[in-house]
Order: C-alpha cells, then sequence, then structure tokens
C-alpha cells in the first residue's frame, strides 16, 4: 500500500475545516502529519505555539467520543501505516468532519 496517496484526500478535509470555519493547517511529512488549528501556515516553533490547543482539545474529545483515538497534545503527530485500511482512514475522516462542528 502507497502511505504517500493519503496526502490526495486532504484538500476535501479543509474544505470540511473551512465549511465548518475552522481555520485549520495539516503539517505532513511521509505519512506523519499534525492538524493545527491555526489560520495561517504553521512552520516553526513560534508559529505552532499560536495554534489554538484549546479548539485542538475539543476536537480530540470530539474524536474520541467517536470512537478515534488521536492523539491528545496538539504537538504530536498522527501516524499512519500500512495497519489503517481505506474504511480506517475512512471512518477518521468523517468523525473528523462531524468533529468540526464542536470546535
Amino acid at each position: 500500500r502507497d502511505l504517500h496517496s493519503f496526502p490526495t484526500r486532504r484538500s476535501s478535509d479543509l474544505d470540511a475545516a473551512k465549511d465548518a470555519r475552522v481555520p485549520l493547517q495539516i503539517n505532513r511529512v511521509g505519512s506523519l502529519l499534525t492538524p493545527f488549528f491555526a489560520p495561517g501556515p504553521v512552520i516553526d516553533y513560534r508559529t505552532a505555539l499560536q495554534a489554538d490547543t484549546k479548539a485542538y482539545a475539543r476536537f480530540f474529545q470530539a474524536l474520541l467520543g467517536r470512537g478515534v483515538y488521536a492523539p491528545p497534545s496538539q504537538f504530536e503527530a498522527w501516524f499512519l501505516s500500512t495497519a489503517h485500511s481505506e474504511k480506517h482512514i475512512d471512518r477518521t475522516i468523517s468523525a473528523a468532519r462531524k468533529a468540526f462542528a464542536e470546535v
């Protein structure tokens, strides 16, 4: 399975956040990613600290309530692996779209 095909699905996730009026930046390297609730690019420690950690906490709790176990800290990476099927990814994206409404 090609883990690098995942980024092509990101644009719809960003649209879902935008539709919910949630400022979201997704930083990614390979199969690791971190969503930041920030209006602009997160490029370093200083800009990472400007992210809305309370919004991330609400997002985390909303995901958890939907059975998706994301990292509890805004500053931790999400790991995508070959153990994750399309079903897992679809379920996570669906939960995230609903969770944006609670942010």
